[in-house]
C-alpha cells in the first residue's frame, strides 16, 4: 500500500483491536470501515469512558471524598500500575474536578452583578451606603430548558393545565397543572394572544430561605433562591434532586447595630431585595408573551409560554416581599389586631388604587393598610404577576416551627407553670423530653417533627380534654394539608380541623395562658384551602423540599456555587448517558436490608406498588435450622405447631372446625431466620422517590445496639373495612422462611394486639390497644401469638405506651416499652403514610 510521504508514520496506539481481517472468500458487496478514525463521538465524553465516569460519580457526589483522600487514592493507584506501564484514572483531584467541568449538558454557569456606588455620595455618607453587594445567580431561561431536557421527568410531566374530576364528578386538586391558578392564568394567556394557541404552559415555582455562608470578608447573610417549574408533579420535585435548582444568592447588607432600626436602611434592604429578583428574573420576560420553543421531557420540542407562580417562603420574607408592615397578612387585609376576621384578597390593583388615593398623606397608607408606598415590588415589571396571589404557605416554618413548637408546646408548658408551679411543670417536661430527645438549644424542623410524633401521648395525662382537642386538631390539620392529593371531601375534613382549632384554642384563653391569637404565623393555616385549590397540594411546594437541597458540606460561598454546578452536570450527564442505553435508570434498587449502616427509613425510586415487604438478603447463622430446635431456641415451643397450622391455611386447606395436629402437614425443610425485612409501600405525603415510594426497615433481633429489638407492624385482616378496623397491630417476634414442595414461604411470628372500643380515644383521637393474651385460666399468661405470611402485613407501626401519671424512672430505656406498659396508643402521627391509612 502507498503512503503519502509528507506524513510521518502513525505512532503505536496501546489499548487498541488489531484491523479486523478482510475474509476474501465472501462475494458479498459490504463496506468495511476503518476502526479507529471512525468518526463515532465518545458518549461518554469527557470521561475515556465507563469506568471513569462511575469513579468521579462515586468520589465526587456519593462519598463527598475530600481533595487530600483523592490525590492519595490516585498516588496509590498510580503506584499500582507502574509495573504495567499504566496510570491512575486521573493524576489529582484537580484533573477529576477538570473533566466534570468540561462535560456541556446540565451547564448552567453562575454569574454575578455587584450594585453601583452612587458618585454624588458626600463626604458624611454612612458605611452601608459606600459599600458594594454582591448578588450571584443562574439564568432562569438556562434552568428551564435543562429541566424540560430532562429525560427523567418523561413520566413525571404535564403539559397542559387540566381539571381532574373523579367518578362521583368531585374536582381533585394534586399537582400543580392541576390547580385552578395554571386554568386561570392559561386562559388570560390566550385570551390577550391567539396565537399562544397550543403553546405549552409552564408556570414558574419560587422558594427562598435565609441561610449564612462564608466570603472573604467574613460570614455574610444571603437569601438562597431556588427555582423549579409546576410541570413536573410533585413526587418527582420531592424525589429527584433535579427538579429543585439553587438559582441565585440574594445579598442581605449588614452594618453596625445602631442602623438596624435606621429607616433608609431598611428601605436601601428592601429595594435591592426586589431589584434584584427583577434583574434576576428579567430573561423569562420576553416569552412570557411570545411563545418559544424547548425540548420535552419526553424528547418532543413544543413552544411554550412562561408565568410566574406560585412564591415558597417563610413569614418574614413574605413581609419583605409584598411590602407590607410586620404583623399584618400579605395575603389578606385582615387588621394586625385581628387577624382571624373575615377579609378581602390583598391585589395589586388593591394596592395601586390605595396609592392613587392615599400616597403622600403622612402614614396612612403604613397605619391603616400595611402599604410601604417607597417600594416597588418586583412582581409590577412581569405580565400576569401579583405577589399578594402568588405567596404559597409554608408548612414546615411557619406551621410546624412556628405555630406548633413555638406557640402551642410553650403555651403547655405555661398551663403547666400555672396549674402545677413551675417545679412540677419542669419535671413533667423532663419527662415527656425523655420520650423523644434530650433537650435542645436550637430547634431545626426535624426536632419539631419528631415532638409531634409522640407530643399527644406524652401530655395527655396532664391537660384537659379541651387543650387536648385543641392539640389534636392542629396536628390533624397539620398532617391532613401534607396529603398529595385532595378532593372536595378532604377540604372540608381541612376545614373542619381549622374550625374545631378556633374553637378549642380558647382552652388556652380561659386557663389565663394566653390572650391574644392574632399572629401571623397561625394565621396562614386559614389560607390552606384556597392555597390548596390555588396551587396543588402543599407537599409539592413546601420549604422542606427547598431546604432538603442545602449544599452541606462546603461553607464558603465559592465552593457551593462550584460545587452545586458540577453535581448538576454529573446528574445531566448521567441522565444522557440511561437515554442511550449505556446505563441502567437512575432508579435506585430497593435498599439492601442487611445493610445495618443503612437508614431505617426513607426514599425509593422505583416503580409503584401499594405495598410490598421482603426479607432481608442474607440468613442470621446462629440459629438451628431444625422446626422444634428453633421453637426451644427462640422460646416458642409451639413453633412447630403454629407454623403447620399456617401451612396448613396457606395450602387451601383452612377450615373453621377444629384442626388437629396429625392433620397438618409435615415441614422437613431447613428455616432460615432474618433480623430484618424491608416494608415498601406508596406513601408519596411523606419524603418519597420519584414514584411517590418509600421503605422502612422492620426489626426483629435479640441485640440492636446492645438491647432488644421487636418491632412492631400493622397486618391487615379485614379488607372489607376502612381504616384501622381493616387492620390488627402486632409485634414482630421472628422473621424467617422455609420451603415446601417447592414453594418459599417467607413468614413472621407475631403476638396480636387487641383494639380497646370500637372508635378512637375521645381525648387524643388515637385507637388504644392492649397485647392479647389466652382466656383460658391455665394459661392466662399466654400471649396470642401464630404464624402469619410477610405478605399480610402492611407497613411499620409506632405503638406508644398510654403512660398514666406516673412519671418514668429517670434510666428507663424504650426498648422495654412493650413489656412494662399494658395499654398503647396507635400513633397515627408516627409519618403521614400513617395518618393517612389509620
Amino acid at each position: 500500500m502507498a503512503i503519502d510521504e509528507g506524513i510521518d508514520e502513525m505512532p503505536a496506539v496501546s489499548g487498541l483491536p488489531p484491523t479486523p481481517p478482510i475474509n476474501l472468500s465472501n462475494s458479498q458487496d459490504r463496506k468495511i470501515y476503518y476502526p479507529y478514525l471512525s468518526a463515532i463521538p465518545n458518549v461518554w465524553s469527557p470521561f475515556n469512558g465507563e469506568v471513569q465516569f462511575h469513579l468521579t460519580d462515586f468520589l465526587f457526589r456519593k462519598v463527598k471524598m475530600s481533595q487530600r483522600d483523592i490525590d492519595e487514592l490516585m498516588d496509590l493507584w498510580a503506584l499500582d500500575l507502574q509495573k504495567h506501564n499504566d496510570d491512575a484514572p486521573f493524576d489529582n483531584h484537580q484533573a477529576l474536578y477538570n473533566a466534570i467541568d468540561e462535560i456541556c449538558v446540565g451547564s448552567a454557569p453562575w454569574k454575578c452583578f455587584q450594585t453601583i456606588i452612587p458618585l454624588d455620595l458626600g463626604a458624611d455618607a454612612l458605611d452601608w451606603q459606600k459599600q458594594p453587594y454582591q448578588v450571584w445567580f443562574r439564568d432562569p431561561n438556562m434552568i428551564i430548558a435543562n429541566i424540560l431536557a430532562n429525560h427523567d421527568f418523561e413520566k413525571e410531566f404535564d403539559t397542559a393545565p387540566y381539571v381532574h374530576l373523579d367518578g362521583n364528578n368531585q374536582q381533585r386538586w394534586s399537582d400543580f397543572m392541576s390547580d385552578n391558578y395554571s386554568w386561570r392564568h392559561a386562559t388570560q394567556i390566550y385570551e390577550q394572544n391567539h396565537n399562544t394557541k397550543r403553546a405549552m404552559y409552564i408556570g414558574v415555582i419560587i422558594g427562598s430561605d435565609k441561610t449564612t455562608v462564608s466570603v472573604a470578608t467574613g460570614n455574610m447573610e444571603y437569601y438562597l433562591v431556588y427555582f423549579s417549574i409546576g410541570n413536573l408533579h410533585n413526587s418527582a420535585r420531592r424525589g429527584h434532586r433535579n427538579g429543585v435548582v439553587p438559582i441565585a444568592f440574594l445579598a442581605i447588607p449588614k452594618s453596625d447595630q445602631k442602623y438596624d432600626h435606621d429607616l433608609a436602611f431598611r428601605l436601601f434592604k428592601k429595594k435591592l431585595y426586589h431589584q434584584s429578583l427583577a434583574a434576576i428574573l428579567c430573561s423569562l420576560q420576553p416569552a412570557m408573551t411570545v411563545p418559544v420553543v424547548r425540548q420535552c421531557p419526553d424528547g418532543f420540542y413544543r413552544w411554550v409560554i412562561y408565568d410566574l407562580g406560585p412564591y415558597i417562603t417563610d413569614y418574614p420574607e413574605q413581609v419583605l416581599l409584598a411590602g407590607i408592615v410586620q404583623g399584618w397578612c400579605a395575603q389578606c387585609t385582615a387588621p394586625a389586631s385581628n387577624l382571624d376576621v373575615p377579609a378581602d384578597r390583598r391585589s395589586h390593583a388593591h394596592t395601586e388604587a390605595l396609592l392613587d388615593a392615599l400616597a403622600g398623606h403622612g402614614d396612612a397608607l403604613w397605619d391603616n393598610y400595611s402599604i410601604d408606598e417607597d417600594i416597588l415590588l418586583f412582581t409590577f415589571s412581569f405580565p400576569r404577576a401579583d405577589i399578594h396571589k402568588m405567596i404559597s404557605s409554608d408548612l414546615l416554618h411557619q406551621i410546624i416551627k412556628g405555630s406548633f413548637k413555638d406557640h402551642l408546646v410553650e403555651w403547655v408548658f405555661d398551663y403547666l407553670v400555672a396549674k402545677e408551679g413551675e417545679a412540677r411543670a419542669n419535671a413533667i417536661m423532663d419527662d415527656i423530653d425523655r420520650w423523644y430527645s434530650r433537650r435542645f438549644k436550637q430547634w431545626t424542623g426535624n426536632d419539631s417533627k419528631a415532638l409531634m410524633k409522640v407530643y399527644l401521648a406524652a401530655v395527655s395525662d396532664y391537660l384537659p380534654e379541651s387543650i387536648m382537642r385543641c392539640l389534636s386538631a392542629f396536628m390533624d390539620f397539620c398532617y391532613l394539608v401534607r396529603w398529595s392529593d385532595f378532593d372536595e371531601t378532604t377540604l372540608k375534613q381541612v376545614r373542619d380541623t381549622i374550625q374545631q382549632f378556633h374553637h378549642y384554642y380558647e382552652a388556652f384563653r380561659l386557663a389565663g395562658v394566653h390572650k391574644d391569637f392574632s399572629l401571623p404565623r397561625q394565621h396562614t393555616i386559614v389560607h390552606y384551602p384556597s392555597h390548596i385549590m390555588e396551587f396543588g397540594a402543599p407537599n409539592g411546594l413546601c420549604s422542606s423540599i427547598t431546604e432538603s437541597r442545602h449544599i452541606t458540606a462546603y461553607n464558603t460561598l465559592s465552593q457551593m456555587l462550584l460545587t452545586n454546578q458540577r453535581l448538576d452536570k454529573l446528574m445531566a450527564l448521567r441522565v444522557d448517558l440511561v437515554q442511550c442505553g449505556l446505563l441502567e435508570p437512575s432508579h435506585a434498587p430497593p435498599p439492601d436490608p442487611f445493610d445495618t449502616g443503612m437508614e431505617d427509613e426513607g426514599a425509593v425510586n422505583g416503580e409503584r406498588v401499594i405495598a410490598e415487604v421482603l426479607l432481608a438478603k442474607t440468613p442470621e447463622r446462629l440459629y438451628p435450622k431444625n422446626i422444634k430446635e428453633l421453637g426451644q431456641y427462640v422460646g416458642q415451643p409451639d413453633l412447630q405447631e403454629l407454623m403447620q397450622h399456617f401451612l396448613y391455611e396457606q395450602m387451601g386447606e383452612g377450615s373453621s372446625q377444629p384442626i388437629y395436629t396429625e392433620e397438618h402437614p409435615n415441614i422437613t425443610s431447613q428455616i432460615s431466620v432474618f433480623h430484618s425485612a424491608i416494608a415498601m409501600f406508596y406513601s408519596p405525603s411523606d419524603i418519597s422517590g420519584t414514584r411517590g415510594m418509600r421503605h422502612e426497615r422492620i426489626r426483629a433481633t435479640p441485640s440492636w445496639h446492645g438491647y432488644p429489638r421487636y418491632d412492631c407492624a400493622l397486618a391487615m385482616t379485614n379488607e372489607r373495612e376502612q381504616g384501622f378496623q381493616a387492620m390488627s397491630a402486632v409485634c414482630i417476634l421472628l422473621l424467617f422462611s422455609f420451603r415446601h414442595e417447592g414453594i418459599e414461604y417467607p413468614c413472621t411470628l407475631v403476638h396480636w394486639f387487641k383494639r380497646h372500643g370500637h372508635a378512637p380515644d375521645p381525648k387524643t383521637g388515637m385507637w388504644i390497644v392492649w397485647p392479647e393474651y389466652w382466656a383460658c385460666t391455665h394459661r392466662v399468661s399466654s400471649a396470642v401469638v401464630s404464624v402469619i405470611h410477610l405478605d399480610t402485613l402492611l407497613c411499620g407501626a409506632h405503638l406508644m405506651p398510654v403512660f398514666g401519671p406516673k412519671a418514668l424512672p429517670p434510666k428507663f430505656h424504650y426498648s422495654r416499652s412493650l413489656d412494662c406498659f399494658s395499654a398503647f396508643y396507635i400513633s397515627r402521627y408516627a409519618d403521614h403514610h400513617m395518618h393517612e391509612i389509620v
